[in-house]
């Protein structure tokens, strides 16, 4: 064999080496792209499904918003309607109040008119006894 026969075998050789490497390669690329093909139909069946999800709870939330505004408003309507019942309460509280410290004064005023009411009371008894004593003294001088 010549030289150019070991070079062209060699060539050869090395060129069957890298069909196979090759071969190899795009055969692991090709299991890949499925798996990647099977993953995005999973994706896009995934994200239809969510879609079709959040247009239907989209849907119930736009109804849960309605109820609860009407039910706001009810609530609201109440309120104003049991507004003027705080606002007696309120008035009477201040009247109670207000009755509850004319009492006490009055009290105070009372148990002051007592005690004077007392003094000139013993004040009368000494007088009365005093006239007593001056009686029986001047029925004894006669």
């Amino acid at each position: 064999m010549s030289l150019g026969g070991i070079a062209a075998l060699i060539a050869a050789l090395a060129f069957v080496v890298l069909v196979v490497f090759l071969v190899r390669v795009l055969n692991q690329v090709a299991k890949t792209v499925e798996k990647v093909d099977t993953t995005v139909k999973e994706a896009n069946t995934t994200i239809s499904v969510l879609t079709k999800d959040v247009d239907l709870l989209m849907q119930q939330v736009e109804g849960l918003l309605v109820k609860s505004n009407h039910l706001l408003n009810d609530v609201n309507g109440k309120v104003a309607t049991i507004d003027p019942l705080f606002t007696a309460v309120a008035d009477l509280s201040e009247s109670v109040s207000n009755l509850n410290h004319a009492s006490r004064n009055l009290t105070g005023k009372v148990a002051s008119v007592g005690k004077t009411t007392a003094k000139v009371k013993v004040a009368g008894k000494v007088g009365e006894s005093t006239m007593k004593f001056f009686r029986n003294r001047k029925q004894t001088n006669l």
